[in-house]
Formats: C-alpha cells, structure tokens, sequence
C-alpha cells in the first residue's frame, strides 16, 4: 500500500454508499447499457477469516492493529471485523505473497454468462496495486478448506510473458534493533526469491512499526505464487511521482471497485496446469499480493482488502466478458 493511498483514499472508497457498473458497448449495440442501479460496499458477505498472513510491509501491524500478545487467532478475528458485516475498514497484506483466506454463510453460486463476486479493494487510477485470486468448493461440507483444491482466477495477465508462475520469495525476521530504527532506511527485512535474487526491503519514515507480523514466531516466511508484472513508474524521472496502472480485468485492488471489471466470474477459475475447471459455486476466497516492487517514497506494492460482495445474493446481474 502506497502511503498516500489510504490517507486520501480510504474515505472516498468506503464511505460511498453505491457504485454503479456500465458496459461499453461495441458500435451495433447500445453505446452503453446500464446493467445495475446500485450496489452498496459499505457491506460485506464475509463471515469468516481462517487465515490471515500478510508478507512483511509498511501497513503490517497497522490494518488491522497488532496488540502485544495477540495470536493468529486474535488477528484473524480483527482481521474478519475490519472486511465483514456494514462497517468496513481493511487488511493490507503486505508484499509479495501475503494473504488472507476468506469464507463464507452461503455458496456463491456460479451462474453461466454473469459475473458472480467483487473483492473489494482500495484501487483509484493509476494507483493499482494487483493481487491474485483462488478460489475453492467445499466438497466436503466440513466448512474449512483442508481437503479442498485451490484454484486460480486467469486474470488478464497470466498468460503474459513476463508473468513468473511459480514464483517464491521468504522473508527474514529483521534484528530487535532494526525494528526500532526510525527514518528512511534500505537494509531493514532481509529477503531471497527462487530467481537468484537477495537483498532487503527498505523501511520509510511514514511508518515506523515492526514490518514483520509480529504475532508469527517464525523467523521466516515463505510465500508462493504467480508475481505479476511490475506496475510502477516515476513519471517524474526523479522520484517524486509515481503511476500504478491498472490491468484489464481478473484482480483485487486493481480496478475501482465500480468498475465493471473488478467483478470475477468463477468460470475464470483455472487449476494449476491452466485448464479451465467447472465449479458449481465457491466457499472460499484467498487473495493474496501478486506483485514484487518498490515504487520510491510509495514504499512496497500491497494489496489491500475490504470485504467481498456475492452478486446473486445482492440480485444483481453483471454479464461476463
């Protein structure tokens, strides 16, 4: 998450009350068709976090707060209350790989030809910062995700080329003393990937907290995934402005939430060789931060959650592409 981003931000994504979603239309349709009236997202269907495990960040510790002697537990209950029920905040999930899993009091079916869910970022223009999908059926009705198959939602970017499927990243537990240090420095969390790449993730003078979740007790953490694409870019040419564009469609805190193609059709789900599966509805949700990147004073790219809408329970009916 991008500092400035939730100063300015979080008011004016949680606190409207309706979005509106509009399809362009190509010349011999109509030039646009309104396809819903309003949809709130001051509300959430999340009934459940069962996992919650942000990758170190400037936000971690933050949203939702760490208290000294909270467990995983504790944080998952603050993690439900801030992206469930009509009072939303939201959970930063820091960098590379960090996630949450997310369920559900009902099925979200899947309905052939419609979108069926929204999971809500804090995505403005040119200020996205992307994270995957997975989705998942209880067949089991044991209303946990053990025995159950993971998969992937095929965002508009999991065939391009600099996509690196299969990618990991552990991050190491920083000194007593680097956690204290205050102010603008590089070498703070110690990391590795499976690409031969080492070094440290920065800390900034925005945000002095641990970056580490402090509620782990392991020294490391290791994540995987698919990294998308870096996004940023100084526009300026000397560190002072920074874009995220947005991709086209398929991930969280990527697209405004009123945009149509921050909706997600189960039918995008693809299992781990790439083959489309047929589900008839999802239980579970894990979304987790998809891009590996430092954008200047921004600090790391993380995707942030505020909750998620099940589009046939709110009776609206968003076409999918």
């Amino acid at each position: 998450m991008k500092t400035t981003k939730l100063r300015l931000n979080l008011l004016a994504t949680l606190c409207l009350s309706t979005i509106t979603f509009y399809s362009c239309s190509s010349d011999d349709s109509p030039a646009v068709e309104e396809l819903v009236d309003s949809i709130s997202y001051t509300y959430s269907d999340v009934t459940k976090v069962l996992d919650f495990r942000p990758a170190p960040g400037q936000f971690v510790n933050e949203l939702p707060k760490y208290e000294e002697g909270d467990t995983q537990e504790i944080m998952n209950q603050k993690a439900l209350k801030a992206i469930s029920g009509n009072k939303l905040s939201m959970v930063s999930l820091g960098g590379f790989g960090g996630y949450i899993v997310m369920g559900f009091d009902q099925t979200i079916k899947n309905v052939d030809g419609r979108r069926d869910f929204i999971v809500l970022g804090n995505a403005f223009k040119n200020s996205s910062e992307p994270g995957i999908i997975m989705v998942a059926h209880d067949k089991n009705k044991n209303g946990k995700p053990d025995e159950d198959e993971w998969y992937e939602i095929k965002g508009s970017e999991y065939s391009n080329a600099k996509t690196i499927h299969n990618y990991e990243m552990t991050f190491y537990k920083p000194s007593a003393d680097l956690d204290a240090k205050k102010g603008d420095f590089d070498n703070y969390i110690e990391y590795k990937n499976n690409q031969g790449d080492k070094g440290y993730k920065p800390k900034n003078r925005f945000h002095d907290q641990s970056y580490y979740p402090l509620w782990i007790k392991e020294t490391s953490l290791t994540f995987k995934g698919a990294k998308l694409p870096n996004n940023a870019t100084d526009t300026s040419g000397n560190g002072t402005y920074w874009i995220l564009p947005e991709y086209e469609y398929g991930y969280v805190d990527n697209q405004v939430n009123s945009h149509i193609d921050a909706a997600i059709d189960i039918n995008w789900a693809v299992d781990k060789n790439g083959k489309s599966v047929q589900l008839p509805g999802i239980d579970f949700i894990k979304v987790y931060t998809a891009m590996d990147q430092e954008a200047g004073w921004l600090g790391e790219t993380s995707t942030e959650v505020s909750g998620v809408i099940d589009l046939h329970k709110a009776k609206f009916k968003v076409p999918t592409r």
